[in-house]
């Protein structure tokens, strides 16, 4: 590691920490109703969209009226993407006149964008049309993070409220979280990233001639109101197949910086909008506290790998078993622009976010560096998290390491004042048991099946045909696969031919399972907690926001991974570690 790379991520670290405070406290004052700077110019908006789409702004629902309403929504945005890029063919604002996307593909999709996971099994620039960029995917970048939000909020409310029978009004909710904070950031962002040069625009894509003569079409469109939503709302869906290795998507170092400032903000804003509204900031600082630590030993540990390189490539020239570092480190895959520092910075943001964006392709990582994306995935992604998802998660974690303690040392368990009893922790194991299932058997699945050499699925033999590599590696690619779909995240190694009806159908469903069947559970949780009658702090009352409960918390995300994923991680990236370090490839 350098001394540059490291105050590139201290640096980094420092501006999520100052940005937490008022993030936290302007989204605090719009969930609680209250009047912020934002609203003499916006509060129009917030009062149209209720008049048109008849809601009451003073009427609350209880937890099964907001868990209907969420899944309202999301089918209604489901079937409008869907339907979009069915139509793409007939519809204005296709200059290069791409035909309608597949059935599956578009199922894929569609789902995909509705549950903020944003996984592209296609190349955008010659794929999708300007309008279903602007009008499906661009759109459902702001609803799901939306919502995702309001799932948040709806959950510390059932921390915050005592004996009460609602937790909210989702659509409430989702109008202040668009009005107040995705839109306004977003038109700000987007105006940054069009002076830093990306590009916005509906022209026809350039036509030029290459040095050698060759005719070469250049894309382009309405990338920088993409790529703001994109990285605000921790979508990462690229506008180009390049994703934010592109110099028209990321065109400088400034940009790159901003990007990954834009994917933490609202994550960690989060966390002090959560202890300001259960009256206790401390509560909030605890959770920033226990995100960083996590974040930090994922950072530094794919930045040594990385900067370490392959043992293998060092020892060229050199005697056989003798050992050298990799000059320069492990340079395939990065972006040069950006070099190992900050590509290890980057894949570490979007993993810990569920944001698919790279600046670099971590399946060009070193195995270790590998392993850190993919196991930062299987947290649940609670490591600063996605807008919403990261909060929700972690909370999850909180309920069960209270009931951990609780065991320990034989207390009923509590967090901020409630009870935490038999539904509370039956709800947070069935969200963590529904995804790691859907990861495990999917990925098991696809790499022991073995279809039909021509039929319907379009898989030439066996589904491990569709990777790029053999052994552990193509191992780990099969189960990224699943992990990122179900993980709501994104991101690939890059390695996979995913495009095929089966892959389309089977991380589809990951994807609706990772998000419905682990936000159902926490609403139904947060009822119940709202329900109860907060008790009063007593002399055994365990503290839930020192560096005691920190590292319990911290130590709970990390057995619970480890548990349910070191078999898998096993047989991929750490023995393909060791054998990378006893001179063996695979390719």
């Amino acid at each position: 590691m350098t001394p540059l790379g490291l105050f590139q991520i201290v640096l980094y670290f420092a501006l999520i920490l100052a940005a937490a405070k008022p993030m936290g406290a302007f989204m605090a004052n719009v969930f609680e109703g209250k009047r912020t700077f934002l609203h003499p110019a916006l509060r129009w908006l917030e009062t149209l969209t209720y008049r048109v789409c008849g809601v009451r702004e003073d009427a609350e629902q209880r937890w099964t009226e907001y868990t209907a309403s969420l899944l309202s929504f999301s089918v209604f945005g489901f079937l409008l993407t869907y339907l979009l890029q069915r139509a793409q063919a007939m519809l204005p604002w296709n200059p290069q006149g791409l035909g309608a996307v597949s059935p599956d593909l578009s199922f894929n999709t569609a789902v995909s964008f509705v549950t903020n996971t944003n996984w592209q099994a296609y190349s955008g620039e010659s794929t999708m049309s300007y309008l279903v960029q602007m009008a499906a995917l661009t759109v459902q970048n702001f609803a799901s993070a939306a919502a995702g939000i309001a799932i948040a909020i709806a959950l510390v409310r059932g921390f915050a409220r005592q004996e009460q029978k609602t937790i909210g009004n989702f659509w409430v909710d989702v109008t202040r979280a668009t009005v107040y904070v995705l839109l306004p950031l977003s038109f700000v962002a987007a105006l940054v990233f069009c002076s830093q040069g990306v590009v916005q625009n509906l022209s026809p894509y350039t036509s030029a001639v290459t040095v050698e003569g060759a005719k070469q079409a250049i894309a382009q469109g309405p990338v920088a109101s993409q790529e703001a939503i994109k990285e605000l709302g921790t979508n990462g869906g690229g506008f180009f197949n390049a994703n934010s290795s592109h110099p028209f998507e990321n065109p400088t170092p400034f940009t790159n910086l901003f990007q990954m400032f834009l994917i933490f903000l609202i994550p960690g804003g989060l966390t002090y909008t959560f202890g300001r509204m259960v009256k206790d900031t401390r509560q909030g600082w605890a959770i920033f506290a226990a995100f960083s630590v996590m974040f930090l030993a994922g950072v530094f540990v794919l930045y040594h790998f990385e900067q370490s390189g392959n043992p293998i490539l060092g020892n060229l020239g050199i005697e056989r078993h003798a050992t050298a570092a990799q000059a320069g480190g492990n340079m395939e895959g990065k972006e040069v622009r950006f070099g190992i520092a900050n590509s290890a910075l980057f894949a570490t943001i979007t993993t810990d976010a569920s944001c698919g964006a790279v600046n670099s392709m971590h399946d060009s990582f070193t195995p270790i560096a590998g392993l850190v994306p993919l196991f930062n995935i299987m947290t649940g992604e609670v490591i600063f998290g996605g807008v919403g998802a990261g909060l929700y998660g972690i909370l999850l974690y909180c309920i069960i390491a209270v009931f951990i303690a609780g065991l320990m040392v034989g207390r009923t368990p509590e967090y901020l004042g409630k009870k935490i009893e038999q539904k509370e922790v039956k709800m947070a194991m069935l969200a963590i048991i529904a995804t790691a299932a859907s990861i495990l058997v999917f990925a098991g699945i696809s790499l022991a099946a073995n279809f039909a050499e021509k039929g319907y699925w379009n898989a030439p033999g066996a589904a491990i045909a569709n990777l790029n590599n053999n052994g552990p590696h193509g191992f780990a690619e099969m189960l990224y696969a699943y992990v990122s779909a179900t993980g709501n995240n994104g991101s690939a190694f890059a390695g996979i031919n995913a495009n095929t009806p089966w892959f389309n159908l089977t991380l589809g469903l990951a994807m609706l399972i990772g998000r419905f069947l682990f936000l159902i559970p926490l609403l139904a949780a947060a009822g119940s907690l709202a329900a109860k009658k907060r008790l009063p702090v007593t002399a055994g009352t365990f503290p839930t926001h020192g560096p005691l409960f920190v590292g319990l918390l911290v130590g709970t995300v990390v057995i619970v991974g480890a548990l349910t994923f070191f078999p898998a991680l096993s047989l991929g990236p750490v023995v393909e570690h060791f054998l990378m370090n006893s001179g063996r490839l695979w390719s």
